[in-house]
């Protein structure tokens, strides 16, 4: 398992475009709300946190579709899952290595976007716990879109299709936080619900998803 999770960060920094896409996909979508809802301070305060979670997440969503596609076109996905890691180890790894090639780097990018948005500096550390749970979340149920889109036609389209709905209690969740945190209510309520999100979803979705991957 270790083996493979270091493969697998190591074909990342191979191909840094996806993670260096991602970032910039993040960092521009916080920079249009400005011009969008005008640059008046208190209405970008007030939009900050779900703004913050929702750019976070489409851009965790971009390095997804390749995730097994790239995989199963060059056959070293069957060599895979005939080397003796169960299906649902190797999706495990999978999401790990998104989080870490993906989520990771976005978190670096938070305070920047934060500042574009004027949240109050008080919720940035809240903002980079919210957001690194909801990005654990999102690579886990991606993990899981990519592996039932696996092969379909059109899977690029169906996968974010699939992922962004199942997302949704971690968008809430999370954007509650920052909210709270932004306006000197304890955040922890919110950021407890989020991890046990991310704690149910840890065994369930590569389970799932290599159950999916068996069945490709």
């Amino acid at each position: 398992m270790i083996a493979l999770l270091a493969r697998e960060l190591r074909l990342a920094l191979r191909q840094p475009a996806d993670s260096l896409g991602a970032v910039l996909f993040f960092i521009l979508v916080a920079a249009l709300f400005p011009f969008g809802v005008g640059p008046a301070p208190d209405a970008l305060a007030r939009l900050a946190p779900g703004a913050l979670v929702a750019s976070a997440l489409l851009a965790a969503l971009l390095p997804l579709d390749r995730m097994f596609g790239a995989e199963e076109e060059d056959g070293s996905l069957d060599l895979l899952l005939l080397s003796g890691v169960s299906p649902a180890g190797i999706a495990a790894v999978k999401a790990m290595a998104h989080w870490l090639a993906t989520g990771l780097p976005l978190l670096l990018a938070v305070p920047v976007a934060a500042a574009m948005l004027n949240l109050a500096t008080e919720a940035w550390g809240v903002a980079l716990l919210a957001l690194a749970l909801a990005t654990l979340v999102l690579s886990l149920l991606g993990t899981l879109g990519a592996a039932l889109t696996l092969g379909a036609r059109r899977g690029g389209v169906l996968l974010p299709l699939l992922v962004l709905p199942l997302a949704i209690p971690a968008v809430i969740f999370a954007a509650g936080a920052i909210e709270a945190a932004a306006g000197g209510v304890s955040p922890a309520a919110f950021l407890y619900l989020l991890a046990a999100q991310a704690a149910l979803l840890a065994p369930l979705a590569p389970l799932a998803a290599g159950a999916a991957l068996r069945g490709a």
